[in-house]
């Protein structure tokens, strides 16, 4: 896999696998993401805390590489999941990805 894509409660994070140390530690790091649709399309309307975003799902992202980012290492623990030290959750994938959650 080429990619490591940070879980932040509902919002992902895209990295990219710039090592691979041994089996069960990489080194990754992370990515530029810039909205690539307006977020008036994504339907807010009055509702919760903020508002509602009806059609988060539909967000489109421009994710490139960003050489002056900070490289961490992930591992893998017993229960077969990626954590970096401050055990923040990663999952392996061929393609990056970005969502933030406007609802939560």
């Amino acid at each position: 896999m080429k990619f490591a894509n940070h879980f932040g409660y509902s919002d992902v994070n895209p990295f990219e696998v710039v090592r691979e140390v041994s089996d069960k530690t990489l080194e990754i790091r992370s990515m530029n993401a810039v909205r690539s649709n307006p977020e008036n399309n994504l339907g807010f309307a009055p509702g919760g805390f903020f508002g509602h975003c009806s059609r988060q799902n539909e967000q489109e992202w421009t994710i490139t590489p960003n050489t002056e980012g900070r490289v961490i290492r992930i591992r893998l623990n017993k229960r077969g999941q990626w954590k970096d030290k401050g055990g923040n959750r990663y999952g392996l994938a061929d393609k990056p990805r970005k969502f933030h959650d406007y609802n939560f």
